[in-house]
């Protein structure tokens, strides 16, 4: 017995020497978690958990070590360590937890995780977007086949990414200076400090030989993502917090980043200053111009920001001098990750994403600005471009369809890769309203003829004339619903509501108009004027009703004022029914509308009239005759043919 309580006493002797020991580790890994080194920490961690040693608190830490350098599979394993112990954790774990398991093409279970993470999170943007585009995946796959991919050619085995178009040149980030004299290494990422390199670009965006692209830009820390003006004499770039020999660090002693710019001067780049709205307190990065550069675009996790980092524009006054930033708003901005922003030329932003329904980590994707500065809606790129690892920093020339992205995808050379790629079919949806103006009497085309487009607040967007032969055709937008207006002298301005389908196409929308001046003769049928098809009576009735009322009292108009006019007043029935009951049917209601107009102050003398029932039909639908239902109403119609001037 003695021996089993000594050695009891022993072994739980050895278990608290070994849990103190555990302790003081984890104590060490969470200082440099918290300074922003990560790869010590996930060293730290690791052995402290293949010892046996569970803490949610420290799987918490190992997952987002993880998650943060974009090794989803190490996150998912240690994620999933951590809600094997507790589920009672802040939503922001069931996200990333759901983000690394799509990575690794756990995509049920991921969604299953993720709609926890909505349940948990009520008002979060990510989740309101998933709910909104549940067939997420099937959208990606719709947008994808759109691009052939290849390696850029100027990766190394180390970290490559960021590429900037400059004059004739690309410029690019690369951690592969690792010979230089006092060249370091980040704790972060464990790579080492990345540099600005340039390469020529020769025939269909292919590379030459790398250089390092300038002495006075590169320093012994970070610089990456430059943007160049058109003219190649300004430059704004990312750097960690350093200028002048100068370290800068926020309240917790941590080295962020800002944007920098230089001007090119002397055959070189010179007057380095950091931009007015950096702050040693928050990170400034990745910046883009607009096409007419008076606008700057960049990432930020700067006060006012929705996520974790958000997209910022400010306006850059003629003086050189900057407005205050603004938030490019929730239509682009998540709770999540928006980084690496990109302008076109025709005014699309492509940016990278974890907060909009992706295939996992950072997705690219694109929306067009409006001329008010609003977004349309946000596209996921596709699959090509997009893996279930970080996809990132896309670049494109819009006249070729050639460009540049990064990605740390499996099968690069190392730990990010630049790829090259050319779109071969656009993914902004394109439709054009098209149709043909003509005459609804006689058919003849209508040339010179005025179409307006409209908004839901009917204010003229566009508008175009008809060429020669009647036709018109307008640029619109997809999924967007207008009025349309079709004016012309002499005849009644007539407008219908289309919506425009939600992809490439043209959508077919012909005008017939009516004359104003309606010339008529002996023979001719008066209601043909007013597109009067039938005078409208309730089901086996006679009686006139308020809606044929209005159209009789056209008719009533124009005898009115021709008083010699005689008219011959038809009725007609559809098939339905028996001969002898449509016939009687007819007879009473043309006799029905001779009254009216009799009552009205017609002569009877001027008003002849009788039903024909179905026995002039003006197409198959006799008895027996499968027919639609508009079929059958073409022959239930009213004529009233002129018999007299």
């Amino acid at each position: 017995m003695k021996k089993n309580i000594l050695l009891f006493i022993t072994i739980a002797s050895v278990f608290s020497f070994n849990c103190f020991a555990q302790k003081a580790r984890v104590n060490s890994a969470e200082k440099k978690y918290d300074n922003y080194a990560y790869i010590d920490a996930i060293k730290t961690y690791k052995r402290v958990a293949e010892k046996g040693y569970k803490s949610a608190d420290m799987f918490k830490k190992l997952g987002n070590a993880y998650y943060y350098n974009s090794q989803f599979v190490e996150a998912e394993k240690w994620y999933s360590e951590l809600f094997a112990i507790t589920t009672d954790i802040e939503p922001e774990y069931y996200y990333r937890y759901s983000q690394s398991l799509k990575s690794i093409g756990e995509n049920d279970k991921a969604n299953e995780i993720f709609k926890k993470f909505d349940e948990l999170s009520t008002n979060d943007t990510r989740g309101k977007l998933f709910n909104k585009n549940t067939n997420f995946l099937e959208k990606i796959k719709q947008n994808s086949g759109r691009y052939k991919v290849e390696d850029a050619g100027i990766n190394s085995q180390y970290s490559d990414y960021g590429t900037s178009f400059y004059l004739n040149k690309i410029v690019f980030a690369s951690a592969r200076d690792t010979g230089s004299l006092g060249q370091r290494k980040h704790s972060w990422t464990d790579q080492y400090f990345t540099n600005l390199y340039v390469s020529d670009l020769g025939e269909n965006m292919s590379t030459g030989k790398v250089n390092k692209f300038s002495k006075k830009i590169n320093s012994k820390f970070n610089e990456s993502t430059p943007i160049f003006t058109k003219d190649g004499k300004t430059m704004y770039f990312t750097r960690n917090n350093f200028l002048d020999g100068k370290k800068g660090k926020d309240g917790n002693n941590t080295t962020l980043v800002k944007i920098y710019k230089a001007n090119f001067k002397n055959n070189q780049w010179e007057n380095i200053t950091e931009l007015p709205f950096n702050s040693n307190n928050y990170s400034t990065a990745h910046p883009a111009l607009s096409p007419d550069e008076k606008i700057l675009y960049f990432a930020s996790d700067m006060p006012g920001t929705l996520g974790q980092s958000d997209l910022f524009k400010v306006k850059i006054n003629d003086d050189g001098s900057f407005e205050k930033p603004v938030n490019l708003g929730n239509s682009i901005n998540t709770e999540g990750k928006e980084t690496f922003p990109f302008i076109t030329d025709e005014n699309e932003i492509y940016f990278a994403s974890d907060g909009h329904p992706g295939l996992g980590g950072l997705d690219v994707f694109v929306s067009k600005i409006n001329e008010d500065g609003t977004f349309e809606e946000v596209e996921n790129v596709g699959s090509e471009i997009n893996s279930p690892k970080d996809d990132f920093a896309y670049l494109i020339d819009t006249k070729s369809r050639r460009g540049f992205f990064s990605s740390n995808r499996d099968g690069g050379q190392g730990y990010d890769d630049i790829y090259k790629f050319l779109e071969t079919k656009r993914l902004i949806c394109e439709q054009l309203l098209y149709g043909e103006i003509t005459d609804i009497t006689t058919g003849e085309v209508l040339p010179n003829t005025k179409i307006a487009l409209l908004d839901d607040n009917l204010n003229i967007i566009d508008s175009i004339i008809s060429d020669e032969k009647g036709n018109y055709s307008i640029a619109v937008k997809c999924g967007k619903r207008y009025s349309v207006r079709a004016i012309r002298n002499n005849y009644s301005t007539k407008e219908k509501i289309i919506t425009i389908a939600k992809e490439n196409g043209n959508t077919h929308l012909p005008f017939e108009l009516e004359k104003i001046d309606c010339q008529v003769a002996i023979g001719d049928d008066l209601g043909k004027c007013f597109d009067i098809k039938m005078i409208y009576f309730d089901f086996d009735k006679s009686d006139i009703r308020i809606e044929a009322a209005i159209d009789l009292e056209k008719i009533l108009d124009v005898m009115n004022q021709y008083p010699k006019m005689k008219l011959d007043i038809r009725s007609h029935t559809d098939s339905r029914g028996t001969f002898k009951y449509n016939e009687a049917l007819s007879d009473r209601r043309a006799k029905s509308t001779i009254n009216w107009l009799i009552e009205n102050g017609i002569e009877k003398n001027r008003l002849i009239g009788k039903g024909y029932g179905e026995s002039q039909l003006i197409n198959k639908c006799s008895d027996g005759v499968d027919c639609t239902e508009e079929e059958h109403q073409l022959n239930r119609r009213s004529e009233f043919i002129i018999t007299g001037l």
